[in-house]
């Protein structure tokens, strides 16, 4: 298989588009890769939290020539580190990989919505106290970015560069009030199930 060819097959990842986007500024090594996705808060949006996972990530990038080696250099505080930079082809496909992102919604199976589809599992107080947890934690993660995003202005960073977290919050808030809402069904008995009534939808839906 050409370079091309894997470039064009390359099966894209948010942290395999973080590595190309933080790149595209300037060559790195992977610990520093780490550190400035980490510095400039995107851990919040791609799991960098592996180092192990970011190295694999590297060297399937460079494989499909989309990075390549710059240099190895040594100092006395730390070993042997490769810095990285992105190619021509790196460039293309991380501006493609965005575009697609952006413009394109894709069903990404996350746990949240599969595990809702099998809530009747769980008998009606139970699945409120859980959700009432959800909520609790839903809360303070909203909060969690209000200070962050506070903290941002304050530094006067472009908006630019806080889009990400106004669409979490923007998401997060209105699952809050979804959750609120059905806590409050589930409260006052309106959103309520049983094992019988269950079965019976089933046999009507199933037939003979």
């Amino acid at each position: 298989m050409t370079a091309s060819t894997q470039a064009a097959t390359f099966k894209r990842s948010p942290l395999a588009m973080a590595v190309l986007g933080i790149l595209h500024l300037e060559p790195m090594h992977p610990y520093a890769i780490q550190r400035r996705i980490k510095e400039w808060g995107k851990d919040k949006v791609v799991n960098v939290g592996q180092r192990a996972q970011l190295y694999k990530t590297i060297a399937r990038l460079q494989e499909a020539g989309l990075v390549a080696v710059r240099e190895t250099g040594r100092d006395q505080q730390y070993p042997e580190r490769t810095v990285y930079e992105i190619t021509d082809a790196g460039r293309t496909a991380c501006l493609a990989w965005i575009n697609e992102m952006v413009s394109t919604p894709r069903n990404e199976f996350p746990e949240f919505p599969a595990a809702l589809s099998f809530l009747m599992l769980l008998a009606p107080a139970d699945a409120r106290t859980e959700l009432e947890k959800r909520a609790i934690a839903v809360r303070a993660k909203l909060n969690e970015i209000d200070e962050g995003m506070t903290q941002a202005q304050k530094f006067g960073l472009p908006r630019i560069t806080l889009l990400e977290d106004e669409y979490q919050r923007a998401v997060s808030e209105a699952e809050l009030r979804w959750l609120e809402g059905i806590v409050a069904a589930l409260t006052n008995g309106s959103l309520t199930w049983s094992w019988e009534s269950l079965a019976r939808f089933q046999n009507q839906t199933i037939g003979p």
